[in-house]
């Protein structure tokens, strides 16, 4: 891990106060998710520049390929109710009924990248926040930390 890009925070007690309250909204997010299949309940939180904290959590469905992740379902809702204002921060966190999650929870690969194209929509970084029910919480500074050798629009020019 390359620690000029990551900061580790033993607990949400130790957090800044803008981060606290970006973590604190993707726990309650956490209520909002439907999971029935997996038990795999995941919540997200962006907060915007204008500071505006816009939730997100997992919808799953019997045919698994069409569930949706609690951070595409943040993302959307900022792109469609404010496309012209930036994420500064997304925090994602989950909780599994059957056993507490104690490491940070990532997100998946197609987050990953989804993240990344807002990012570089967006022009400006993004810290990436990820916790578990308890334990430590790792604070990426910017969404492209997260995909090395991203896919991303350079690969589609003339």
């Amino acid at each position: 891990m390359d620690n000029t890009n990551v900061k580790i925070y033993s607990s949400d007690d130790t957090l800044p106060m803008e981060l606290a309250a970006v973590v604190a909204t993707a726990r309650e997010a956490l209520n909002d998710a439907y999971a029935p299949y997996s038990n795999f309940l995941v919540g997200a939180a962006a907060l915007l520049e204008n500071g505006l904290l816009v939730k997100g959590s997992n919808f799953e469905n019997a045919s698994y390929p069409l569930c949706l992740c609690a951070e595409r379902v943040a993302l959307a809702s900022v792109h469609s109710q404010y496309p012209s204002i930036a994420v500064r921060v997304m925090a994602v966190t989950a909780k599994n009924p059957k056993q507490k999650i104690t490491e940070p929870v990532a997100p998946c690969g197609a987050c990953r990248q989804v993240l990344l194209e807002f990012e570089q929509k967006q022009g400006v970084p993004m810290q990436v926040v990820m916790f578990g029910e308890t334990g430590k919480i790792i604070v990426y500074e910017s969404a492209a930390h997260l995909l090395p050798m991203a896919f991303d629009h350079s690969f589609l020019s003339d």
